[in-house]
Order: C-alpha cells, then sequence, then structure tokens
C-alpha cells in the first residue's frame, strides 16, 4: 500500500460510511457509494462540479491547494466540502495522483428529467465508472509521453516469484520468472508506477531490501485473490482461449502474477477493458542484468538528479515518434544476452546506416507519427475522443506512405527485422479511407462538443445540421423583425445556458417595448445594463434550434460508437502496426546517430572478450562537442588472461568517466546499436556491476561507507565470468590501513573467485604491487605531464601505475587559500619522508601549525590584479589551452608577489 492509502486507513471511526436517517436523500447516495471506495478519495459528480466531503475534502483540498468549505451537516457538525470544475479535472487528478491518491470517479448515470420521473424527491442515479491509480492512467495530460506507465504484480507460488508489468496505456504486457535475489533488479529495469503484492509477502523478510526503493507505489492485494487456477481461467476468458500455451511455457506464479494484474484492471476499470497484447515472456537470463545503483551511476536513462537531459538516453535519442521514444528507452533499460537477437538487431541499424536516403526520408515521414498506441488503447477502453480517431486516421494513412518509401527500395535481404516490420505495418487503406471521409479538418477534444462528422459523410445528419443552423439564421431574422417592430436599433437576441434565447434591450429602451397581458413580449429577467424578453415565436424558434442540435450532436456520437468498433474490430492489426512504427523508428534513429556521431558497428559473440580501441563516452563527448572541445578517446582491452585492470591516476584526470564509458558502450552494443569508439569487440556480458562513488542512505541508517559496503558485497557475491565490474574507489570511507585492506581483498577475490572482467580504480599504489602474483591482472594509469610546477591532464589511460595522486594540486585548483596548499605540500613532503612510526609526532614537533605562512605575504597591487583577472574571466569560454595559459598567469603573478 503507498503512503497515501496507508494514512488513508487510520482512524477510520470519524469516517461516516453508511446512511444516516439525519441524511439528506443525496448525502445517502453519498454515503453509500463512499463505503465500497474506502482506500479512495471520492469525485463526487454534482452538475459541472466534482464535488469531495468529508475527510477526502480536507485531504484533496490541502493536496491541491483549493478552498476548503462546507455543505449541510451530518450528525449536528458541518460538512467539509471542496470542489473542481469537471472540464478540468484531469489537471487536477494528475496532481493527486502525483502525490500517491487514489481517486474513484463517480458520476451521473441519468440526467435529471429521468429521475424526476421517479418523483420530485428523488436523487439522479450515480455510480463510479473507474478508479483511477498510478498504475492505470490512460489520459495523456497525466502521462509522460516519452515513457511507458507500467502497472506491475509480484507474486510468489510454492516459495517461487513471478512478475508480470503492463503498461494499458499501450497495451505492452511482459512476464518473467524471477529468484528471490533478483527483485531488486527487475524491479528497477521496469520502474513499475504501481506495484501489486499479495499480503503474505509483506512479511517476507528476505523481500524487505528488495522492495524497500518501491513502497511509495505498493498496493496489497487479499492474498487469497491471488490463485494460479483461478488466474489461468481469469486469462483465457480474457483472450477467448481454450488455453494459455500458444503465448508461452508459463509458470504458475507468472500465471497467476498476470491474472493479478487482469482482475486489479477490472476492478479499476469497471468492466471497460483496454486492448492488451498477450504477455510476452522474458525467458531467464535473456537480458542484461543491472542492479538499480548501477543504473543510477551510469545514468542511462536519467541522471543521478533525476533528469532525461545529460543521460544516456538523452544522447542517443533521436527518435521521431513518442512510442519510438518509449522503445528506446525500454531497449536501454533491457539489453540483450542473446547474440541471434542483437545481430538481427545490428543488420537492421546497418540497413539505414548503409541506406542513408531511405533513412531520412523514412524520418520525414515519421516526424508527422501520432502516438497510435496510446490512442488505441483509449477508444476501446471508451476514453477515446475524436481526436484520437484522427491518429489513428494519419496513423494509418502514414503506414501508406511507408509502404510505398520501402517498395521503391529494395531491402528483402538486408534486414530480417524490417522486413518483418514493413510486413507487419499491414494495409488499412479501407479504414484509413473511411476515417478520412467521416472526421472534419478541426476538431474538438470531446465527443459532447459535436462538430467533429465531416460534412458529406451523413447525408441524415448534414439535414439536422442544416437545419439548425437555418434556425440560427431565422433567429437573425426575428431580431431584425423586432427590431423594425419596436423602433430599438439597439434590440439583440441573444443566448445563455440559463435562459436560453431572449430578446435584451438596455433599461433606457425598455418602455418602448409593447407591455401588458395581450403583447408578445414577455418579461424575464431585469438587471441594471439590460432588461430581457422573450415571446411565443422565439420560444418555439428556440424548441426547434435545441431538437436539431440534441439530435445532431446524438447521431454524431453514434457514428462516433460505430466507428471505434470498426477499429476495435481491428485493434490486433493496428496495435502490431503502431509496434512496427515505433521499431523502424528506433532503428533508423541509430541509424541516423551511428553515421552523424561517427559511430562503429560493433563485433558481438559468445567469447568473452573485451576489447575497445580509442572509445568515446557519447555524453561527456556531447558536452564538449557544444563548447568546441574534443573528446580524448582511449583503449580498453580485456582478454581473459589480462581480465582485470588496475586504474590510478589523480582526481580530474578522467578515471570515472574511462571506467562508465566501456560499460556504456557495452550495453549499447547489446541493445543492438552502433557504438562511439573506433573498433568495440563485446563478448555477450550477463551482467554489469558498479561502484562508483557513494552517498548517505539516511532513510535506511546507512552512512558513506555502509552504501559503499553494501554494494561491494553486492557484487562480490554475484559476479561470474560473463560479468563485467566497474569500482571507483573501494575503502576510502574509513581508515587508510582499513580501506586499503578491503580493496586489496576485494581484488584478489575478483581475479581468484569471480573470475570476471574488471576495471578497478584506486588512489591506493600499494595495489599495484598485486600484478606480480595475480596472472590476469595489469596496472594501468592516467597519464599526466608536469610542466613549471604545474599538472596537465592529458586524460589518456596508458600502461604502468601513477607514483602519487596530485590531490594538493587539485586542491589548489578548487581555490583552497595559497596557506592552506603551501602547509600540505610540507605536510605532504614530511609524511613521504617519515614512512616508519613516529612520523606524525615528529611532524607535530618540527611543524608548528602554519608554519609555512609566513612566507607568503602577497603584495597588496598583485593581490587586487589577480582579484580583477578572476572577476573578468568566464570559465565555461575557456578551451583547456586558454585555462592553462590562465593559470601559468596567476602563478606568474604570485611568484612576483613574492618576490616583492
Amino acid at each position: 500500500m503507498n503512503a497515501a492509502g496507508r494514512q488513508r486507513t487510520k482512524n477510520r471511526t470519524d469516517r461516516p460510511v453508511s446512511s444516516s436517517t439525519q441524511s439528506t436523500p443525496m448525502m445517502a447516495q453519498y454515503l453509500s457509494i463512499k463505503s465500497e471506495h474506502l482506500e479512495c478519495l471520492l469525485f463526487y459528480r454534482m452538475g459541472d462540479f466534482y464535488e469531495l466531503f468529508f475527510e477526502d475534502a480536507v485531504k484533496a483540498a490541502e493536496a491541491l491547494d483549493i478552498t476548503l468549505t462546507k455543505r449541510g451537516k451530518y450528525k449536528g457538525k458541518d460538512v467539509p466540502m471542496c470542489g473542481v470544475p469537471f472540464y478540468t479535472a484531469e489537471i487536477y487528478l494528475s496532481r493527486l495522483i502525483s502525490k500517491g491518491f487514489r481517486v474513484a470517479v463517480c458520476e451521473q448515470t441519468e440526467d435529471a428529467a429521468e429521475a424526476k420521473k421517479r418523483g420530485y424527491k428523488a436523487v439522479v442515479a450515480r455510480e463510479v465508472v473507474r478508479v483511477v491509480t498510478p498504475g492505470t492512467i490512460t489520459e495523456d495530460s497525466l502521462l509522460e509521453a516519452a515513457q511507458n506507465n507500467f502497472l506491475a504484480a509480484l507474486v510468489d507460488v510454492q516459495e517461487k516469484f513471478g512478475l508480470a508489468w503492463v503498461d494499458i496505456s499501450t497495451g505492452n504486457f511482459f512476464v518473467e520468472a524471477i529468484e528471490e535475489l533478483k527483485v531488486a533488479n527487475v524491479l528497477s529495469r521496469i520502474n513499475p508506477g504501481e506495484l501489486l503484492l499479495p499480503e503474505r509477502l509483506l512479511n517476507h523478510k528476505a523481500l524487505d531490501q528488495s522492495l524497500q526503493d518501491w513502497q511509495e507505489v505498493l498496493v496489497t492485494l487479499p492474498s487469497s485473490r491471488v490463485n494460479s487456477e483461478v488466474a489461468k481461467i481469469r486469462l483465457q476468458k480474457f483472450y477467448g482461449v481454450a488455453s494459455l500455451d500458444g503465448y508461452g511455457p508459463f509458470t504458475r506464479p507468472e500465471i497467476a502474477a498476470c491474472g493479478a494484474l487482469v482482475e486489479y484492471i477490472e476492478l479499476t476499470q469497471k468492466g471497460r477493458l483496454p486492448h492488451l497484447e498477450p504477455p510476452s515472456r522474458y525467458a531467464k537470463g535473456s537480458v542484461l542484468e543491472i542492479d538499480l545503483a548501477t543504473r543510477r551511476n551510469l545514468e542511462l536513462t536519467q541522471t543521478l538528479g533525476g533528469k532525461k537531459s545529460g543521460s544516456l538516453l538523452s544522447a542517443i535519442d533521436c527518435t521521431e515518434s513518442w512510442a519510438g521514444c518509449r522503445l528506446i528507452n525500454t531497449w536501454l533499460s533491457n539489453p540483450l544476452t542473446d547474440v541471434s537477437k542483437i545481430l538481427e538487431r545490428l543488420n537492421a541499424v546497418q540497413l539505414f546506416f548503409d541506406e542513408y536516403t531511405l533513412c531520412l526520408e523514412l524520418r520525414n515521414i515519421l516526424t508527422v507519427c501520432p502516438d497510435l498506441e496510446r490512442a488505441l488503447s483509449r477508444l476501446t477502453i471508451g476514453r477515446g475522443g475524436p481526436r484520437d480517431l484522427a491518429a489513428i486516421r494519419d496513423g494509418l494513412d502514414l503506414i501508406l506512405k511507408i509502404r510505398s518509401l520501402f517498395e521503391i527500395h529494395e531491402i528483402s535481404d538486408k534486414s530480417a527485422l524490417i522486413v518483418e516490420a514493413i510486413t507487419n505495418l499491414g494495409n488499412h487503406k479501407a479504414l484509413a479511407s473511411q476515417l478520412l471521409g467521416a472526421l472534419a479538418l478541426n476538431l474538438p477534444l470531446m465527443t459532447r462538443d459535436g462538430g467533429f462528422i465531416a460534412v458529406g459523410y451523413s447525408a441524415e445528419l448534414d439535414s439536422l445540421v442544416e437545419l439548425r443552423d437555418e434556425s440560427r439564421k431565422l433567429i437573425v431574422g426575428l431580431q431584425l423583425k423586432y427590431i423594425e417592430k419596436t423602433g430599438i436599433p439597439s434590440l439583440k437576441i441573444r443566448h445563455n445556458n440559463v435562459l436560453g434565447y431572449y430578446v435584451e434591450v438596455t433599461p433606457a429602451n425598455a418602455d418602448k417595448i409593447p407591455a401588458g397581458n395581450d403583447t408578445e413580449f414577455i418579461h424575464r429577467q431585469s438587471l441594471a445594463s439590460a432588461v430581457r424578453f422573450t415571446t411565443i415565436e422565439l420560444g418555439e424558434l428556440e424548441g426547434k434550434i435545441n431538437q436539431a442540435a440534441e439530435k445532431a450532436l446524438a447521431l454524431e456520437e453514434q457514428i462516433f460508437g460505430s466507428l471505434v468498433e470498426e477499429i476495435k474490430a481491428q485493434e490486433h492489426k493496428i496495435a502490431m502496426a503502431a509496434r512496427s512504427l515505433a521499431d523502424l523508428d528506433v532503428f533508423s534513429s541509430l541509424g541516423i546517430l551511428a553515421k552523424d556521431k561517427l559511430y562503429t558497428r560493433p563485433q558481438v559473440d559468445d567469447s568473452l572478450s573485451f576489447e575497445i580501441k580509442r572509445g568515446r563516452h557519447p555524453v561527456v563527448e556531447l558536452s564538449l562537442q557544444k563548447k568546441d572541445e574534443k573528446f580524448v578517446p582511449n583503449d580498453c582491452n580485456l582478454p581473459p588472461e589480462k581480465r582485470i585492470w588496475l586504474l590510478t591516476g589523480p582526481n580530474m584526470a578522467g578515471k570515472s568517466i574511462f571506467l562508465r564509458q566501456n560499460a556504456i558502450i557495452a550495453i549499447l552494443a547489446q541493445i543492438g546499436s552502433f557504438v562511439p569508439a573506433e573498433f568495440a569487440h563485446i563478448g555477450v556480458i550477463d551482467q554489469i556491476f558498479s561502484r562508483v562513488g557513494a552517498a548517505d542512505d539516511l532513510a535506511r541508517g546507512r552512512s558513506t561507507f555502509m552504501v559503499e559496503m553494501v554494494e561491494t558485497s553486492s557484487i562480490l557475491n554475484q559476479a561470474q565470468e560473463r560479468s563485467l565490474v566497474i569500482l571507483d574507489e573501494i575503502g576510502r570511507g574509513t581508515s587508510t590501513f582499513d580501506g586499503l585492506s578491503i580493496a586489496w581483498a576485494s581484488l584478489e577475490h575478483l581475479h581468484e573467485v569471480n573470475n570476471c572482467r574488471a576495471l578497478f580504480a584506486t588512489h591506493y599504489h600499494e595495489l599495484t604491487s598485486l600484478a606480480a602474483r595475480l596472472s590476469a591482472f595489469c596496472c594501468y594509469t592516467m597519464q599526466v605531464k608536469e610542466w613549471k610546477g604545474d599538472v596537465i591532464f592529458l586524460h589518456k589511460v596508458v600502461s604502468g601505475s601513477a607514483d602519487r595522486s596530485y590531490g594538493i594540486h587539485v586542491a589548489k585548483l578548487a581555490g583552497l587559500p595559497v596557506n592552506v596548499i603551501n602547509r600540505a605540500e610540507e605536510i605532504l613532503v614530511a609524511l613521504e619522508k617519515g614512512q616508519e612510526g613516529g612520523a606524525v609526532a615528529r611532524l607535530t614537533d618540527d611543524l608548528p601549525l602554519f608554519s609555512g605562512t609566513s612566507s607568503i605575504s602577497p603584495n597588496k597591487e598583485h593581490f587586487n590584479e589577480i582579484e580583477m583577472l578572476l572577476t573578468e574571466v568566464d570559465p565555461d569560454t575557456l578551451t583547456p589551452i586558454k585555462a592553462l595559459e590562465f593559470i601559468y598567469l596567476l602563478k606568474a603573478l604570485q611568484n612576483e608577489s613574492k618576490t616583492h
């Protein structure tokens, strides 16, 4: 259960849950409906508003920052109330859902006229038509267009686990049998918006840590309702099949998980089921496993700050459609391990890389590609509008253009996946033509607004619209008649939703309107600025207009329903076409990326090779290009006999970037993309682990060092021969000897037990001695150049090891006071000379506090000059060479100051 849900279960004794003799009929109806949806805020439709009462009103008013008022009394107390307009409800729903609330939407299911037939005190019938939850939203305004919104279910059957996840806004449905230890990894891969869990798993101690990051989206289900046999029957009924065998060899936990999702969707959608594809099964080991910490460290789909900009996804996403954007996001989260499937994708990208003209022409068509998947979902679930019909129309018309494009270009023997995609686009010419002829040019958002059926599509509708519009013309004629009759040139016939049509004159002209019982003008309303009348003739004409308008709208809605049924009859074909459009978008985008960014096709196989020549970090490279700077490429070769690299060198020299870029290149290769390198040979990796930086985890009571050790423990306990491990600074969160010991032992374990490929960056230079006795261990360092007392970072990885870390130099660049820098240098010299015991004691005797400060007495004139230079310089505009020259200038001024 999520946080808002848990809060709603507290203090229920104050919540009204049943009707009372003190309640009005309307309040009795409200209480009855609310009693069936205690865990939700109830949006209770009252005319043009959704109103909330009691505790719901208090919570909603606070969450939405709207006015809390009151309406009537209940058991002698005022009833808190707030409301939102129904036509802007989606805005408020979005804010409530984002804060963890679930909302039951209660609509009027009859009009007031029907209710009055049951008696003047009868209440309009109402019922909940849907329950809006974070994992079941379909509206564009509530969804992130570039991301899937998954509803997931984790269940257990006889101590085995199944995880299913579905995006009801697109129909994508997946399932996987998972091990208990892999739950956290798979959830981080899916990133569900809502996670269903049987109550019994809340007490499953082994899952506590795995579910820790998902507490806010948890929803518990009664354990009795999670049953594989019942789920099997439900799925067979949902898909209209006698057996699920045709969809895959599902395990009992997988079936139970899928059934839990379908039941939950049925309950929340109140029987209005969306289009859902049959569940697609992820086989064990079919996806490259990346744990949550590694995903965050590598910033695959979002940065550590939670933004897409600056992530790997932002650097490679060149897609034109929202569906394509979601698909490449999914690929990046789920790299493949099956070599044959990776090669198929690479062949598809190669086709667009080679056929550049075809690629550009296709992408030009895709620039106007609508979101077919989500439009189809809304229409099938009964929440679509005229613009969703237009999306289907435009998408099907676009498919015809794409098929024509590929008929011109011969690609049959170049990529099986592209041929399959073109085939699956299908031929929807008849439906596209029907929708093209049916829909008007300018479409309203909702069907209730009318005017969305094109002239000429329905003769009956055209006649009703003509009658309605002709009657409106008669209104104009009637106005002229009344002006002539009364002699009032400013007389107007107007309309509003309360009075309907009426004659309006200014108060000064009101006496000119004939008065008396025998006159045709009947007084309706007097205002400070106007006096209003009606006539029998005007009333009769209004009746004709309203009748024609109502009939026209009813017929439009009927036509809309028939068009939706036409689409639903072909929903599987349309869904397949939508997926094929997304495939083509992603493949062509990766082709254009490779061409424009000089990426090369990687060699991927089942070996244990890992060789990259002149590899680059795509995000950092893009950032430098914006500053007209070049990225320094580096090689990395981890053959079985030299599979562990120890990387030393100063901070700011590029160690972390080097570590990350090699992991990123492997991930790109295994999603089927070309890579930023001159050459890449990747033996398929089954798991990637990283420990790059750490921070306190105060919510779980963990220090920085504890987080570091937990991540290291996960790596050492799980990494295997096909794993890739990148480690940056193990043991830096504790004392020097403790940290060195942990790093030393971890390296030995990686070499002797895990037998994996690893890049290990460190400042513990003592670890380089391991190269003498670990056969698959070798030392590399970040190259630097010392010149005139300064250090230049070359960002180049070379064989060998660093003899020091240049930390004081980095501190100088960071702006530490000069006296602190000088003092640190003196202390460092003393420590390096006194390696044996007692060095620290001698240091305190020989080097009194701030003994070095006396040598620094900068000339005030030079100080002002340095300050002026620093004020004028803009660091963001400096190239590396200009920055170096600037440092030399400051150094020269400092030296000159000392001589004075």
